[in-house]
């Protein structure tokens, strides 16, 4: 997932539904690739393996 579209795609998803300890305005001020790391850990535990 590195498509710009898919990272504001990403985005949109934290900023509409922020994680805890988080604003609208940190999501939106993150860079890609923190965006994408932060996205990793918080779904590292949705894995079914």
């Amino acid at each position: 997932m590195s498509n710009k579209s898919d990272i504001e795609e990403l985005r949109q998803k934290y900023i509409q539904n922020p994680p805890e300890g988080m604003s609208v305005k940190d999501s939106q001020k993150m860079s890609d690739n923190d965006l994408l790391d932060m996205d990793f850990f918080l779904s590292e535990d949705d894995d079914p393996f």
